[in-house]
């Protein structure tokens, strides 16, 4: 006699995700909030008109499982890039402080008139980073296996 299989049974893999509206992007905004990394993992390869962030992110799809096995919460390390990017601002963030972390706190898509638009990163504090792009073009991949969180605990926000 077999037995079925059990959702605890499956392998964990790590995310492969790509956004191509504003739809898929809030999926991707879920999955990078509270998000860290250090000033020094942003580049904008402007030839290729790509952002990119090595992030270490927390992971969200996994808090409901580690509050039933009572395990330590985790974060993967991820690229969050976007392609199609014209132009990259910033806004409370020093280039030169290198080693500063930064924490995103979500990311949305503002459509323009014309069907370009821009992509905000809102982070921790006063930060922003805007980038102004021909249309939502943007993947999220895990690059490392997931480690437990520093802190041992999940993100919280005030109400």
């Amino acid at each position: 006699m077999t037995e079925d299989a059990r959702f605890e049974d499956g392998r964990e893999r790590p995310l492969r995700l790509k956004a191509e509206d504003a739809e898929d992007l809030k999926v991707v905004a879920a999955l990078v909030q509270d998000a860290v990394f250090p000033v020094s993992e942003m580049e904008w390869r402007r030839n290729h008109r790509r952002f990119a962030l090595l992030i270490n992110r927390f992971r969200w799809e996994d808090k409901a499982l580690v509050d039933r096995r009572r395990r330590d919460f985790e974060r993967v390390q991820s690229v969050l890039a976007f392609d199609d990017v014209m132009a990259v601002r910033t806004q409370g963030i020093s280039r030169d402080e290198a080693d500063v972390v930064l924490s995103l706190m979500t990311l949305a898509f503002e459509p323009a008139e014309d069907g370009t638009g821009r992509i905000l990163l809102t982070l921790a504090g006063d930060g922003a980073i805007a980038l102004e792009v021909e249309t939502v073009n943007a993947t999220l991949q895990d690059v490392t296996r997931p480690y437990a969180a520093p802190s041992r605990k999940a993100p919280e926000h005030p109400d």
